[in-house]
């Protein structure tokens, strides 16, 4: 029974037996869960919280984990951190292949002027088997040295294509900023929207129950109303 209600009886506008009625007691199994679900949301430790796309209640606890924008900062911060780590690796490994280039190509000299001169020696010798031997021994380092710098600019072009490549993560972060921005405009106006020209701390408590209410506890109950009654007889 309410304020209100204790009120009427108490100045004889209600009937203490018409205005008694016997509580409705809920399925046993309702209850058992409904106090489970009270455990479950009183129990409820925020460094244990799972975020999961199947339970809309309750919401997450506003921890730095899952704080949208903050984690939505870290990754940009660090993406762009790494993605600058992976450039300058990769920029090293291109530097380590184009001087490899150039070695193989100054190699590649040597060995030709080689094979200039056993190939002159073998015509004005061709009864020395040692010119001819050479001969064919850097042709052989010739042609090896070719599928050596085969390679090394495969290896550079393949670069060039992983850099191109990581451009990638720039616009994907660009887009995540998008998105932070939004999500920060949308706070902006609900701040605004349900903003008041009363201080909250100047504002008056909620009512604790108002008349209509089925869900508040803070009620007057039958035994009250009984040692209330007997109290006043007794004076």
């Amino acid at each position: 029974m309410t304020q209100e209600e204790l009120d009427a009886l108490m100045n004889g506008d209600i009937d203490l037996d018409e205005a008694y009625e016997e509580p409705i007691i809920p399925d046993e199994e309702e209850m058992l869960a409904e106090e489970t679900e009270a455990e479950e949301l009183d129990e409820l430790n925020p460094s244990q919280y799972r975020v999961s796309a199947l339970q809309s209640w309750p919401p997450p606890p506003p921890t730095d984990d899952n704080k949208m924008v903050h984690q939505l900062d870290d990754v940009t911060k660090e993406s762009e951190e790494k993605a600058s780590e992976i450039f300058d690796l990769i920029e090293g490994i291109s530097s380590d292949l184009g001087a490899g280039e150039k070695q193989v190509k100054v190699l590649k000299n040597i060995v030709q002027s080689n094979i200039d001169l056993f190939e002159t020696l073998t015509v004005k010798f061709p009864h020395i088997e040692a010119f001819k031997v050479q001969l064919s021994k850097n042709k052989e380092a010739m042609d090896s040295l070719g599928n050596i710098l085969d390679i090394l600019q495969n290896g550079g072009d393949t670069i060039v294509n992983v850099m191109d490549i990581m451009q990638y993560q720039d616009i994907h972060r660009q887009k995540i900023e998008r998105v932070i921005n939004v999500m920060r405009a949308l706070s902006s106006y609900m701040n605004h929207l349900f903003s008041g020209k009363i201080d909250d701390a100047k504002r008056v408590t909620s009512a604790v129950h108002i008349h209509g209410d089925t869900s508040t506890e803070d009620v007057v109950s039958s035994d009250d109303i009984e040692a209330l009654l007997a109290s006043f007889g007794k004076k």
